[in-house]
């Protein structure tokens, strides 16, 4: 017997998630790897978390943080740190990997999920690219493909504690699948760019994707 039940209807959120996946878009080919797998080549773990940074640590209190949000969008915005507690919240568990040789294993943390952030900003088909701008004038790129990650997040909480200043707190990018100089600290402003333009350590010698199992370190690599 046919199921008469009136159809649910479906949502913005709903409709542009299914025509993403038709189309296919934001696949990265990024697949869970096996444990043999797990270090990429050149690293070593460690248990701590060591501090690297431009040699300064911007402290950026809850009420003075904010994060703009520009370039090819439909929806470009300005969020607070109420605004952005209030969107949908994930965790997720991942490994970090430093492009200075450490990795670390099962950090948990908790903030907004790229893609849930996509949802938001609703990327025009000119994006191709992001830069994100950090509270200390850091700058680096990523491909759209590699920002909207199923496991990258917009993190507030590491290990369930609000993340520290010293590792980006009170919101950085992690984007567990990429060398961390990826993942910008004190986050500031993220615009969606046509072309992939370099970023700080980019222009500076480092790879412009910074993939650590092809161990892409460097600009040469």
């Amino acid at each position: 017997m046919a199921d008469d039940t009136p159809a649910q209807q479906d949502s913005k959120l709903t409709i542009t998630k299914r025509k993403w996946a038709d189309e296919g878009k934001f696949l990265t080919g990024h697949h869970a790897r096996p444990e043999t797998d797990r270090l990429p080549p050149g690293q070593h773990l460690v248990k701590n978390w060591p501090v690297l940074d431009l040699g300064q640590q911007p402290s950026i209190s809850t009420a003075q943080w904010k994060l703009e949000v520009h370039g090819f969008i439909n929806n470009p915005l300005t969020l607070d740190w109420a605004a952005f507690r209030a969107l949908p919240q994930t965790d997720m568990l991942s490994d970090i990997h430093c492009v200075t040789t450490w990795s670390r294993y099962d950090n948990n943390w908790k903030g907004v999920s790229t893609r849930d952030f996509l949802d938001l900003v609703d990327p025009k088909e000119e994006a191709h690219s992001v830069m994100l701008t950090s509270y200390d004038g850091y700058t680096t790129n990523l491909l759209l493909s590699d920002f909207s990650s199923p496991d990258a997040i917009i993190v507030t909480d590491w290990e369930g504690a609000p993340l520290t200043e010293e590792h980006g707190g009170p919101v950085r990018l992690v984007v567990p699948h990429l060398y961390f100089w990826k993942s910008a600290k004190w986050l500031k402003r993220i615009d969606f760019n046509g072309m992939d333009h370099a970023g700080f350590w980019e222009k500076n010698g480092y790879h412009m994707r910074g993939d650590p199992w092809a161990e892409e370190r460097y600009s040469e690599d």
